[in-house]
């Protein structure tokens, strides 16, 4: 079955487009078929100061996998990239990368390991604009 996966990508540290750009080809090779693409969006910091702006995006990729086998690869995928901290507990950091599942179809979980949809999202304008784009194509 092919499942449509909603996510948001987010850099500010070192070629913030080039990151988000890798990104997407690797979710592509490794999750499945990036059919939907927002432009990309330079934003602020949310959450905590830094003097790095955010480069943000959102995609669509279809795949058969299952949320968790794709936050799995979704965070190999980051630590490839160089990210070594993740965000605990409200704390951030300036970022390589940053990839975060959005929507699954319209799966609700909450786990531990990964709530959809995203819990956070509707309070943030750099995932939410990116989003609404892809979301109102076709």
């Amino acid at each position: 079955m092919n499942h449509k996966v909603y996510f948001s990508l987010g850099s500010n540290l070192g070629d913030k487009e080039g990151n988000i750009r890798e990104a997407i080809s690797r979710i592509g090779e490794l999750i499945g078929e990036v059919d939907r693409q927002s432009t990309l969006l330079a934003t602020e910091p949310w959450g905590f100061e830094s003097d790095n702006t955010f480069v943000n995006a959102a995609i669509r990729c279809t795949t058969s996998l299952s949320p968790f086998e794709i936050l799995n690869i979704t965070q190999n995928i980051e630590r490839a990239m160089g990210r070594t901290l993740k965000s605990v507990d409200g704390q951030y950091h300036d970022r390589i990368i940053d990839i975060d599942i959005l929507i699954y179809d319209d799966l609700h979980i909450t786990t531990p390991q990964l709530t959809l949809p995203h819990p956070l999202m509707k309070e943030r304008d750099f995932v939410m604009i990116p989003l609404k784009e892809i979301l109102q194509i076709g």
